[in-house]
């Protein structure tokens, strides 16, 4: 994949489709309303970053995606199935704001987890973890344990562990938030590799315009509690994206759209 042009999946659907989708945490006055009348197409090979202030509910609209947080109201498909249905298929890998990996397991072995959850056999999974390690370039860190690797590598394994399974879906929980900004930027170049690469959908959440806009081919703005999207912002940056592509004037004016469309929410 050298291009951004997403297609839908071969039903003509797109892979993910949220239709009206509310999400309530309590009932009666303490309720509290998270996300808003939600509806978003992603289709199939799309790069797309959730972006907005503090608590407007991009990571609930990302966990109710993956169904780990039913919506209160609406309706969320995932490869024409429902989310719990798609989980249940394992049609997505997530990867959070920290690794989550087990430090008793080595880092291959924490690559091969969801193989091994699903019957695969012990030949297969080595042989699948060792081209995921590739993949993120760890190779040579295979039989090391977690706590020895740094965080940016901890979340390269993570990617790792989430592809190892070949889902059409990634969902990606501000992953790189906890780095400084030299291992971020380092890590959203290989990101982007990883993903020409496998051609897999990645469903991205950030606090980091920058960042959105270096990644993404399409960025979703969402208001302040309760979270509603206000707007999408396609990039129209070229793949692939370098150093280079930083310093290109559409990339600051694309900061520049997306800064201020969080400014106006912000007003409203």
């Amino acid at each position: 994949m050298t291009a951004t042009q997403p297609t839908d999946s071969p039903t003509g659907a797109p892979l993910v489709s949220v239709r009206g989708v509310t999400k309530r945490f309590g009932t009666g006055d303490e309720a509290v309303v998270a996300l808003s009348d939600v509806t978003l197409d992603v289709a199939q090979g799309d790069f797309v970053s959730l972006i907005g202030p503090s608590g407007c509910g991009k990571s609930t609209l990302l966990r109710t995606i993956a169904d780990l947080t039913p919506a209160t109201d609406g309706e969320v498909l995932v490869s024409g199935k429902s989310a719990h249905q798609a989980r249940c298929d394992r049609d997505y890998g997530m990867v959070f704001q920290k690794a989550t990996l087990f430090n008793w397991r080595t880092v291959r072995r924490n690559v091969e987890l969801p193989l091994e959850i699903m019957g695969h056999s012990r030949q297969d999974r080595t042989a699948r973890a060792d081209e995921m390690l590739e993949l993120v370039e760890l190779s040579d860190f295979a039989r090391k344990r977690p706590h020895q690797l740094s965080g940016g590598m901890q979340q390269r394994v993570a990617i790792a562990r989430a592809l190892a399974f070949e889902p059409s879906l990634l969902l990606m929980d501000e992953p790189f938030g906890a780095l400084d900004e030299i291992t971020r930027e380092r890590l959203n170049d290989e990101l982007l590799r990883i993903w020409q690469r496998t051609g897999t959908t990645i469903v991205f959440v950030t606090h980091s315009i920058p960042e959105a806009v270096f990644l993404s081919n399409r960025i979703v703005v969402m208001s302040p509690r309760p979270g509603r999207i206000l707007a999408e912002i396609p990039v129209d940056l070229p793949y692939p994206r370098d150093e280079a592509t930083r310093e290109l004037p559409r990339y600051y004016e694309l900061v520049t759209e997306v800064r201020e469309t969080l400014r106006a929410a912000e007003r409203a």
